[in-house]
């Protein structure tokens, strides 16, 4: 079973920037769709971010040219990084592996 890791979490300004990392334990990770989901207190989690194993990439209208999602299959490591952070960022960010996998989620909190 594949396990997930995430970290790159915290506090930050609004307009500033972070970058989250989720790494994979496993074999298989190259062949997954990954992707980052985030929830806010009171809010369903929602999708952020996904890439499939070619690279292919799917944005929240939300994250569109503010959030870059990218792998690396040889370390077995799926990017976010948010640029232009709003205080609407400020959520728990978790991995996601194939739909089914989940990590234990990082904090991000956007405040001045």
């Amino acid at each position: 079973q594949m396990q997930l890791v995430e970290s790159g979490g915290g506090l930050v300004q609004p307009g500033g920037s972070l970058r989250l990392s989720c790494t994979a334990s496993g074999s298989i990770f190259s062949i997954y769709v990954m992707g980052w989901y985030r929830q806010a207190p009171g809010k369903q989690r929602e999708l952020v971010a996904s890439i499939t194993a070619g690279g292919s990439t799917n944005y929240a209208d939300s994250a569109k040219g503010r959030f870059t999602i990218s792998r690396d299959n040889a370390k077995k490591t799926v990017l976010l990084q948010m640029n232009s952070l709003k205080p609407e960022d400020t959520a728990v960010y978790y991995c996601n592996g194939n739909g089914h996998l989940w990590g234990r989620g990082t904090q991000v909190t956007v405040s001045s």
